[in-house]
């Protein structure tokens, strides 16, 4: 969890801050994963924060959402080509994956459990992060 936090922070994916007046903050929760090795032994825990933004209704918190997804045939397509074509095929396990996608909403999150603040009522703002198209 830690190290989850720290990274968050590090990609400077929120600041903490005062939750405004007309503002209503999401939940969080915790999500816990055992990774293991090939032969089965352990390797390590993961711990991901993940906001409950399910909890949102559409047209008053946000006007819109996107999250993009591999679909299972893309991934079987992908694995036939490689086969037929004798390619090599390496499996990456990214440590630290980031969407920063452009919001134009201000999104509030409340503490993640276990994190300390300074002061009552305080809420995770998340960054707008503004990119130019090419």
């Amino acid at each position: 969890m830690a190290k989850e936090i720290e990274a968050l922070e590090r990609n400077n994916t929120w600041i903490v801050t005062d939750l405004p007046r007309n503002k209503k903050p999401i939940e969080c929760k915790w999500v816990y994963k055992i990774k293991h090795k090939a032969d089965g032994s352990l390797e390590r825990y993961i711990a991901r924060l993940v906001a409950k933004g399910y909890n949102q209704l559409e047209g008053i918190y946000h006007f819109g959402t996107f999250s993009p997804v591999a679909k299972l045939t893309t991934i079987r397509t992908l694995l036939a080509v490689v086969a037929k074509k004798d390619w090599f095929l390496k499996q990456l396990d990214v440590d630290k994956a980031f969407l920063h996608g452009d919001l134009d909403e201000e999104v509030y999150m409340v503490m993640p459990p276990g994190m300390k603040t300074h002061k009552e009522n305080q809420v995770c703002k998340r960054i707008v992060v503004r990119t130019k198209a090419i």
